[in-house]
């Protein structure tokens, strides 16, 4: 037995999310081309900044409720990195499939949809769904997965650990 591409990649997604700075939510994503990793990205401050871990978090400090008012946060989500790191080193993201380890806000929906991406998985669950919407209303097939990243990353460790020889 052995991981579902889905699961696979979305495991990769939560060891990406590992690297986030967020005080917040950690996300991770990977976008994938023709089953082959183009580029991973998480949330964060953006190059040469100094990161929420270190200086704390201005929306904490202001009690912004989550999912709100992005624009006073100073990281860069986790879809807007693996997007740029696309752009950064020429790799097309036309048709590609993203992996996001959480529901994508408006704005990443939007450079989602800009991008090309034809498909985004989601694992687990959120309240805001607006981005979701926007990515199906523009045609982006969506699959939401049940569980949890950090579960499906769980499971799949599991599987490889029945298989190995005793």
């Amino acid at each position: 037995m052995r991981p579902t591409v889905d699961e696979y990649f979305t495991a990769m997604a939560e060891l990406v999310s590992t690297r986030s700075t967020c005080l917040r939510r950690q996300f991770g994503t990977v976008i994938v081309q023709d089953n082959h990793v183009i580029s991973t990205g998480y949330n964060g401050a953006p190059r040469g900044m100094p990161h929420c871990i270190d200086i704390g978090c201005l929306r904490d400090e202001l009690h912004i409720p989550s999912g709100t008012k992005h624009e006073i946060c100073r990281g860069v989500h986790s879809e807007q990195n693996a997007i740029i790191q696309c752009a950064i080193h020429g790799e097309s993201t036309a048709g590609a499939t993203l992996y996001v380890t959480g529901y994508p806000c408006k704005i990443c929906a939007k450079m989602i949809i800009n991008a090309m991406i034809k498909r985004v998985v989601v694992s687990g669950s959120y309240s805001d769904t607006e981005g979701i919407d926007l990515l199906r209303e523009a045609g982006v097939e969506v699959t939401i997965l049940e569980q949890k990243a950090k579960d499906v990353l769980l499971k799949v460790i599991k599987m490889k650990e029945s298989r190995q020889r005793k």
